[in-house]
């Protein structure tokens, strides 16, 4: 660390010979194996009660002094301390020694100060002139322990006392912090989180967005170690109150959380004042879906629309942006172009950009040319919508026997995934899965994804898949049918289908859900439940004959020249 031997903070008024004795701190070294030590203790009551002013400094495990600070008579305002952390699930190596003019404990302001900037120390001297011998007092932070303490105070005790080991003291304290959080630890390669969800009364429903968050963070491979919710207004700068911010920084350290997790979403300036704090990353709702995104993406459609999605969303982050966007090197919220240290270059950002834009028309261009040879051989193209998760892929796999991916999480599906099932009497149509749908949807993906939803405007039927063991069914379909209102395709004609009969006690509810929107219920993981829908499909489609037998499983299964198709 450069030491600039400026004083910082309130010096105006201050005459020569007070700067000049202030600036004079810097010459002072501190014994490495004590706290403070009784004549610089003195020299600093001396220089404060002299100015009216708190003075303070900031000391290094060596003893070195590296700043000299001037408050007023109540306060200090700490400058910019850069990066001086010695590391992941270590304190700043560097502690904060300070006086109080009038005798005070410890402030809300000290322990703050402590708390968000990881000092090894935070030490008041009480600087009225009756006290004599001089008595400073201390404060650390403590490891998890059953009392939820974050911190301890020692003292008030006299200077000359105060018999303390520091590097024993600090050595021990930091062992203590790495076996506590590494009995939390989780598998090699998995970071840990904490939810962060700021009720600020925009929310019909919190406590389903709260839910929806703690899936996202799950489906990205994340593990949750706690979920923090206040309700308030946004604090501008920091988003949610900055003691609630402070006591959460508290709990990252105790338990080395990787990731702090907002949401709603963070302006560019809340990033990068929340990561400056606490010196941890930090992303919202919005990176973190583009994270997903950027895990799922298997085609080079895919990948290259999500790259896309996360320029465009990072790019007004970089101004300013300093350690928030340095620290995206790897890990949730860091795939991707967060690897390639965008903040060094907008230039090339814009120029990346311009690129996967080019791109992405050249492949439209081409999906556009196979749409017109589908809509040649007139085989009618079907396409499963629906809230993400509500088992699309499950549904279109039994349906054509096809093997794309299914899984329990959220997005599990990016790319679009076509399949050809055959009919009686040489009828077949193109089956296609699609990306899950969910609320809020970030603009930046809706702008990236549209060359992938364009497949949806060519579709003859959409099947609207629901997910009926859901709580929140009837929301998750009006979520659904309000994205579709805004991509225009209100007007296409489609089936609901209650998927997950299996999932309820009983199925009588599904039907009657089902019923109330002119819909099918079905379990997509039993073939036979799925006739009904078949018959609808068909019926949607040419219309179904009266005694006509519906068996599209068989022929399907006999066809050798079915072929996957992908956008």
């Amino acid at each position: 660390v450069t030491i600039t031997r400026k004083l910082y903070g309130n010096t105006s008024g201050l005459k020569s010979s007070q700067v000049n004795g202030l600036e004079r701190l810097y010459r002072r070294y501190l014994p490495k194996e004590r706290v403070l030590s009784g004549e610089v203790a003195q020299t600093m009551v001396e220089l404060s009660r002299n100015v009216k002013r708190q003075v303070g400094i900031i000391v290094d495990r060596k003893g070195t002094v590296h700043y000299v600070i001037v408050g007023d008579s109540s306060g200090l305002f700490i400058p910019e301390l850069g990066r001086i952390r010695a590391g992941r699930g270590r304190f700043r190596g560097i502690r904060l020694i300070h006086t109080h003019l009038h005798g005070e404990p410890l402030s809300t302001d000290d322990f703050t100060d402590l708390s968000l900037l990881s000092f090894d120390l935070i030490v008041a001297l009480d600087a009225r002139p009756e006290r004599n011998p001089l008595y400073m007092t201390a404060a650390h932070l403590l490891p998890m322990n059953p009392d939820h303490k974050l911190w301890e105070v020692l003292g008030p005790t006299p200077v000359h006392e105060f018999d303390l080991d520091f590097p024993e003291f600090i050595r021990e304290l930091e062992n203590e912090f790495s076996k506590k959080a590494e009995s939390l630890s989780p598998e090699k390669g998995i970071e840990r989180a904490v939810l962060v969800y700021l009720d600020d009364g925009r929310s019909d429903d919190p406590e389903w967005e709260i839910e929806e968050l703690t899936e996202l963070a799950l489906s990205a491979g994340l593990q949750i170690s706690d979920v923090v919710v206040q309700r308030r207004r946004p604090d501008r700068r920091y988003f949610i109150g900055r003691g609630r911010l402070r006591d959460i920084i508290v709990r990252t350290m105790q338990k080395e959380v990787d990731l702090l997790v907002f949401c709603p979403d963070l302006s560019a300036a809340q990033v990068k004042n929340i990561a400056d704090l606490g010196d941890i990353r930090v992303i919202d709702r919005t990176q973190l879906i583009l994270d997903i995104f950027a895990q799922r993406a298997r085609s080079g459609d895919g990948k290259l629309q999500v790259e896309l999605a996360q320029l465009r969303f990072l790019l007004p982050r970089l101004i300013g942006a300093g350690i928030a966007m340095s620290r995206l090197q790897g890990g949730i919220g860091g795939r991707g172009p967060g690897e390639t240290k965008l903040e060094s270059d907008r230039r090339r950002v814009h120029q990346r950009i311009s690129s996967l834009e080019k791109q992405l028309k050249q492949l439209a261009a081409r999906r556009k040319e196979r749409r017109k040879r589908r809509e040649k051989n007139q085989v009618p193209v079907v396409s499963i919508v629906g809230y993400t998760n509500a088992g699309k892929s499950t549904l279109l796999n039994t349906l054509t026997r096809a093997r794309a991916v299914a899984e329990n999480k959220l997005f599990a599906t990016l790319d679009p995934f076509s399949k050809r099932l055959r009919f009686p009497r040489d009828r077949e149509i193109i089956l296609t899965d699609t990306v899950g749908f969910i609320r809020d949807l970030p603009a930046d993906l809706k702008t990236a994804f549209k060359a992938t939803l364009e497949e949806l405007e060519t579709a003859d039927l959409l099947l609207h898949v629901v997910d009926a063991s859901s709580p929140r069914a009837e929301e998750q379909l009006e979520a659904v049918e309000k994205l579709l209102a805004e991509l225009d395709l209100a007007g296409t004609y489609r089936i609901t289908v209650f998927n997950k009969m299996d999932l309820l006690q009983n199925g009588d509810l599904a039907r009657n859900q089902a019923q109330r929107f002119s819909g099918v219920a079905v379990s997509a993981l039993n073939r036979e439940s799925l006739r009904p829908l078949v018959e609808r499909i068909e019926d949607a489609l040419w219309g179904i004959e009266p005694g006509e037998s519906v068996e599209p499983y068989e022929a399907q299964s006999r066809s050798d020249d079915e072929k996957e198709l992908r956008s």
